[in-house]
């Protein structure tokens, strides 16, 4: 036996050295695999009541525990649009240190793993409260849509009576943007100008949005696509350019677009839930300087 692992010891080292090497691979493959495994199946784990503890924006709070939550059905300005400090600042005065009730639709969690919920105080529905004081605008997607009905009457009436930040001022709806424009403007078009998330409150009506194109691209149909402030799926609004009339256009507008703020002129549709204009003419897009 001796003489047998003195004539292989080699042979035999060299099989050890193997066997570890092959177990290190399958374990570092196994783990990188687990590593880079979707958050799709994460629930919220925040109970159905819950004390708030941080305000992040007008519609993303902080409970005990650290869990971020994500206000259904609504939306609030971002840092550096007009609105932002009050809608924040009011939902810190609503419910900041104070407990809550989360209450679910039908979808748990966010692709962020925020929970989605509707925040309840005394009975009070405070997501379409701020809807109500003109502190944010209705945006429900499928499956959803619990309380949207309710929402888009409270938005109807606000905006009608000019109540709130988001539809006093004479341009309550525009980001503040430094940009200019020569063509489509007010003065020359006739039109309204409006923040391209507000859109959805025209529809059916001809004016001008502007924002801007947080990404594009072209769909295998050969369609351009010019998403507004956030990327798709998340995007409140979408520029569309059909195949057949791109001749028109510059070459690749979908790079020639992105990262841009633009005006768009046409009449407001909805797709799937979220406004658009269908862009057949060049004319119809400007990009601010």
């Amino acid at each position: 036996m001796k003489k047998f692992f003195k004539d292989y010891k080699i042979f035999l080292a060299i099989v050890i050295a193997a066997l570890i090497i092959g177990v290190a691979i399958y374990f570092g493959i196994r783990g990188a695999k687990e590593a880079k495994a979707p958050s799709s199946l994460a629930e919220c784990l925040a109970p159905s009541e819950a004390m708030v503890t941080k305000i992040i924006d007008g519609d993303t709070v902080v409970v005990e525990g650290g869990y971020h939550v994500r206000l259904l059905g609504i939306d609030a300005d971002e840092r550096g649009y007009p609105c932002y400090e009050a809608a924040k600042s009011h939902l810190e005065e609503l419910i900041l240190n104070k407990e809550v009730r989360l209450e679910k639709d039908i979808t748990d969690v966010d692709q962020y793993d925020r929970c989605l919920r509707y925040i309840f105080l005394d009975g009070q529905n405070i997501n379409l409260q701020l809807v109500e004081e003109g502190l944010a605008i209705c945006r429900f997607y499928e499956p959803d849509t619990k309380h949207s009905q309710e929402c888009k009457t409270l938005e109807k009436e606000a905006i009608e009576n000019k109540i709130g930040c988001k539809w006093t001022g004479a341009e309550p709806s525009l980001p503040l943007l430094s940009a200019t424009y020569e063509k489509l403007t007010t003065e020359k078009t006739g039109l309204e100008v409006v923040f391209v998330c507000n859109a959805g409150n025209y529809l059916g009506k001809v004016v001008v949005v502007e924002g801007k194109v947080a990404d594009a691209y072209r769909s295998k149909t050969n369609t351009v696509f010019l998403n507004f402030e956030k990327a798709y799926p998340n995007q409140c609004f979408t520029g569309v350019i059909f195949s057949s009339d791109q001749y028109k256009f510059v070459q690749n507008p979908e790079s020639y677009y992105s990262g841009e703020t633009v005006r768009i002129k046409g009449e407001i549709k909805e797709y799937e839930s979220k406004p658009e204009i269908i862009l057949k003419d060049p004319s119809q897009i400007e990009i601010g300087e």
